[in-house]
């Protein structure tokens, strides 16, 4: 129903507008490959569609300015890490206090106490500890979970995505376990430290937790990074009666499914893991993780390591647990990432989804919608994935660039990896209105 020749066409004359409006950005561009490898501070920014990506100038709320002086609704939020919004006032305000004060110490302050017990009221887990990046705290619990097992593999499911552990970067092929396409240099294949099974697979995963060999099992709760793919009815308690008979530890990665609620997935659907990994947002965009861990859990890790040795095995980081990045966590808590700030953001959400979902049904367009919490997301396919490997194969990539360049053009920033909306409590119904306009001009330009 698409005329693909017809996308080729309007991307590039989105390409020739985005250059034509964006003249700073290109030259700021031009300088930056001189310094910066590929001309950008990470290797994915070279996804951003448009041949180079817009520089920042300032932001606030749910909205940025670029340096050439453009405004724009932003829906992907630092890929969750500004899901708060940018400088919300009470973060501002404790970060700029705890600066003044002092940065780190290697030392404990009051904060530190109360974010983990803020933590432990809407995990329900009852002891934490802390890291800088959501990546550090899924390696930490990893680690744990080896050493109290004593078990050597960990299972994924496939196309999963828990930030930059070596042992996730996995696919499963019809030949098994192999590293994921663009794995950069692996230390080694993850096929010797890591079992796959897709999300759904009952089956599959009580046959690759049989062997009795894996440590943990580490999952979002719904899967995000490949799209939003929601658990089938009944797989959660199937997940947590499987590791529990298996005496397997299960690791729940909230960093990006927190958008469900306060307390995350876990919370609003009463899990009950041994482990919760979470990062990004808890900062208002200041780096800062957390991993929580069960009582009977964290008397066995208690038990295993010794105190002399706490300093040599692998967890922690002279940065981690420092003064700034708790006083940024207990202000987000607190009086940022609130049930306040859900009750506004999940309904914005909704209609952001019913106005995608009306200009599909207008078009007569096979596409869906999927939403969680306030994360919404659309699919150029029929049927929801229910699992990596479904949602990998409708991937189009050509069709992804022209809605995120034709977006961007006209004002509005979507996550670059795919067609993901993030939304922050200072968005508003007109903001969402716009972006359904928008959708609506995007897809009737290439014959929708």
């Amino acid at each position: 129903m698409i005329d693909r020749a017809r996308v080729e066409r309007c991307v590039a004359a989105e390409e020739r507008r985005f250059v034509a409006a964006h003249p700073q950005s290109r030259v700021l561009f031009e300088r930056a490959r001189a310094s910066l490898l590929a001309g950008v501070p990470m290797p994915w920014m070279v996804r951003w569609p448009g041949g180079f990506p817009v520089f920042v100038r300032e932001g606030r709320g749910a909205h940025f300015t670029d340096v050439d002086g453009h405004q724009y609704l932003d829906l992907c939020l630092g890929d969750t890490g500004a899901m708060t919004g940018h400088a919300p006032e009470a973060a501002v305000a404790a970060i700029t206090a705890q600066v003044r004060r002092g940065i780190t110490f290697m030392l404990p302050g009051e904060d530190a106490i109360w974010v983990a017990e803020e933590l432990a009221r809407r995990f329900g887990l009852p002891y934490w500890q802390f890291a800088l990046t959501a990546t550090d705290a899924n390696r930490f619990a990893i680690r744990l979970a080896r050493r109290v097992t004593g078990r050597p593999k960990i299972l994924v499911f496939n196309w999963c995505y828990h930030g930059t552990v070596d042992e996730t970067f996995v696919t499963l092929t019809p030949s098994g376990p192999a590293p994921r396409p663009g794995n950069t240099g692996p230390a080694v294949n993850p096929a010797e430290t890591t079992r796959v099974v897709e999300f759904n697979d009952v089956a599959a995963l009580e046959r690759a937790l049989a062997t009795g060999d894996v440590a943990c099992v580490l999952a979002e709760p719904a899967m995000t990074n490949i799209g939003i793919i929601l658990p089938d009815p009944g797989f959660h308690d199937a997940l947590r009666d499987l590791t529990t008979r298996t005496g397997t530890v299960l690791i729940i990665d909230e960093t990006h499914t927190i958008c469900t609620g306060p307390g995350g997935y876990t919370a609003a659907h009463r899990l009950a893991p041994d482990m919760v990994t979470l990062g990004k947002p808890i900062g208002s965009g200041v780096p800062g993780a957390a991993y929580g861990l069960a009582a009977e859990l964290a008397g066995r890790v208690r038990a295993a390591i010794k105190t002399d040795e706490a300093d040599t095995g692998g967890i922690g980081g002279t940065l981690a647990g420092n003064a700034l990045s708790f006083a940024a966590m207990r202000a987000t808590l607190g009086e940022v990432l609130t049930e306040a700030a859900f009750a506004r953001a999940i309904p914005l959400a909704e209609r952001w989804t019913t106005g995608v979902q009306q200009v599909i049904a207008e078009c007569g367009l096979p596409w869906i919608v999927q939403r969680l919490g306030c994360r919404a997301e659309y699919w150029f396919r029929a049927t929801a994935p229910r699992n990596g490997g479904e949602a990998a194969a409708a991937a189009d990539p050509l069709l992804d660039r022209y809605m995120h360049l034709a977006a961007l053009n006209r004002g509005i920033l979507l996550t670059p990896f795919h067609n993901m909306a993030l939304i922050a409590p200072d968005v508003t119904e007109t903001d969402i209105d716009r972006h359904t306009a928008v959708f609506r001009e995007s897809v009737q330009a290439i014959g929708g």
